[in-house]
């Protein structure tokens, strides 16, 4: 079965207009275009089309999305690793909404707050396979130590510093700054500090593990990061996609090869 561009527009939430544009710079071609000219979509285009909405919803471009979708030629393992990353998401966005209703209740009730209910959901756990995959589960388990024995106020600041360095490297893209530049090594410089500051990762004690200098270990670390924030749309989506993401992992290795 086919779907004309009206039908697909009303069932994914879009429009002709969108759909047309996506055809023109071929990012989603239709099955077959009609003797009266009309565009019809078929199962595969659909299944791209899906697969193109996920990825715009983690704030990718298109280009960068065009440029997942060419990497990705496999659309139902691509979906297999969305979904899991989306199953995550919904089970921390509950236990995010869980918290925040008892809160509430409490704060109306004029009770007592329980400090270990507020925050559920609000923890990086939900990446302790990915981290000790990459890094062992030692540095899991030192960061996971270390993130556990800080207090709200302590937390709420680290996240606000996480947030807001994201953010300065966006700005700093968007601007068109070039990766060699003082402002994007300057926010390099301060990436790899703030990396230093999270027990666990091989830029935490680099000293210790390297001999005097940083050594090659936190040079190949810092890099090797740059490489998985272009490569993993949810790392991307932080620095406004994939090429804010691009712009971030030049930065890091210039500043790996000349500062580390």
């Amino acid at each position: 079965m086919d779907w004309s561009v009206h039908q697909i527009a009303k069932m994914a939430g879009t429009t002709g207009r969108t759909l047309r544009h996506y055809d023109d710079i071929g990012l989603l071609k239709p099955s077959r275009t009609g003797n009266n000219g009309y565009r019809y979509y078929g199962r595969e285009s659909l299944v791209r089309l899906q697969r193109i909405l996920l990825l715009r919803d983690l704030g990718l471009g298109l280009p960068a999305i065009a440029e997942v979708l060419s990497r990705e030629a496999d659309a139902e393992q691509a979906l297999d690793r969305h979904l899991e990353w989306l199953q995550q998401e919904r089970d921390r966005l509950g236990r995010q909404i869980a918290s925040v209703r008892h809160t509430i209740e409490e704060l109306r009730a004029g009770g007592e707050i329980m400090a270990e209910k507020m925050f559920d959901g609000f923890d990086h756990t939900r990446y302790r396979d990915e981290v000790q995959q990459r890094w062992g589960k030692q540095a899991y388990a030192a960061s996971d130590a270390w993130w556990r024995s800080m207090g709200a106020k302590e937390k709420a600041a680290w996240q606000e510093q996480s947030r807001q360095l994201g953010a300065d490297w966006a700005a700093a893209a968007a601007a068109g700054d070039p990766a060699d530049s003082a402002r994007a090594q300057g926010l390099a410089r301060r990436h790899v500090e703030w990396l230093k500051g999270i027990p666990g990762t091989p830029a935490a004690a680099p000293a210790a593990a390297h001999g005097a200098g940083a050594g090659p270990g936190i040079r190949e670390y810092v890099t090797g990061l740059g490489e998985m924030y272009v490569a993993d749309p949810r790392f991307a989506a932080t620095y406004g996609g994939a090429e804010g993401a691009a712009f971030v992992r030049d930065a890091l290795r210039i500043y790996a090869e000349t500062r580390l």
